[in-house]
């Protein structure tokens, strides 16, 4: 048989079994929402393997640490010749604040975090979000039991009852990572070596 005859033959065949290789009844297996399945430690994971990812397309390299000491990686931007640890906290998506208010994203970190830059983690967006350890005291809005805690809100309609403070997530725009890894690791020229300039509470 000729090549132009098979090909002919398996196109044919190939066009008549079509309905039985993906039948329009079928249905992908009954599967629980990610929420439900992932770990909160799988979480963290996925948001440092998310930060590690962004990093190396911008051609940095960093590494996860061993030991939970505050520092969840460590980064080496070539540009400024030294290493910068990181603190990743991350989201699943974002969740009704107090369980029953507006939709926001919202991360607890530590006020003594030995960590240089903190990153901030949607994973339901993508997002990641870089402050510098000496921006949490002005970006947080409140503070408890030693750590700050700092959120987003999604709806940009909602007017929050504390002001004089960035809320809504249009607001963090210019810490978004790719808006400002240039000043951070590879002008050098985002205050890192200033010291802590935390609002007094």
């Amino acid at each position: 048989m000729s090549g132009r005859r098979v090909s002919t033959k398996l196109s044919s065949n190939l066009s008549s079994n079509s309905s039985s290789i993906v039948s329009p009844n079928f249905k992908l297996p009954n599967t629980q929402p990610a929420e439900r399945v992932i770990r909160k430690s799988q979480i963290g994971r996925c948001g440092e393997l998310f930060v590690q990812f962004a990093l190396l397309t911008r051609g940095i390299e960093s590494a996860p640490m061993t030991t939970d000491t505050g520092v969840d990686l460590v980064a080496y931007a070539p540009k400024i010749a030294r290493p910068l640890s990181i603190q990743v906290k991350t989201n699943l998506k974002a969740k009704p604040g107090g369980g029953k208010g507006k939709a926001a994203l919202d991360w607890w970190i530590p006020e003594n975090t030995p960590a240089q830059l903190v990153a901030l983690v949607d994973l339901a967006s993508m997002k990641i979000w870089i402050l510098l350890r000496e921006e949490l005291g002005t970006l947080a809005q409140q503070k408890s039991s030693g750590r700050f805690h700092l959120y987003m809100y999604t709806d940009p309609t909602h007017k929050p009852k504390k002001q004089g403070r960035l809320a809504h997530i249009y607001e963090f725009e210019r810490y978004l990572l790719e808006n400002r890894a240039h000043d951070v690791f590879s002008s050098g020229s985002a205050g890192l070596d200033r010291k802590s300039a935390f609002v007094k509470w």
